[in-house]
């Protein structure tokens, strides 16, 4: 797999639900196209609530990556 440059990382481990989704919005709106922004969340909601916004809103889900404790979404703005 090509390694994917990260322009912006949200570390929201801790921070409940909709914290982490709503973080991820405010970055998609303030980046340019083509941006790739990484979420850190450790809140299970996330696993859900990240995938269906990213698809909702037309950008593309890189991948999600379980870690210990949380799990790692990396999204690309592509509108």
């Amino acid at each position: 797999m090509a390694t994917v440059n990260i322009d912006r990382s949200i570390d929201a481990r801790g921070m409940p639900c909709p914290g982490p989704l709503m973080s991820l919005i405010g970055a998609i709106r303030e980046g340019e196209v083509g941006n790739v922004i990484e979420v850190l969340s450790s809140d299970e909601g996330s696993k859900t609530d990240i995938p269906a916004w990213v698809a909702k809103a037309g950008h593309e889900l890189v991948e999600v990556v379980p870690e210990d404790g949380y799990t790692r979404f990396v999204v690309k703005k592509v509108r």
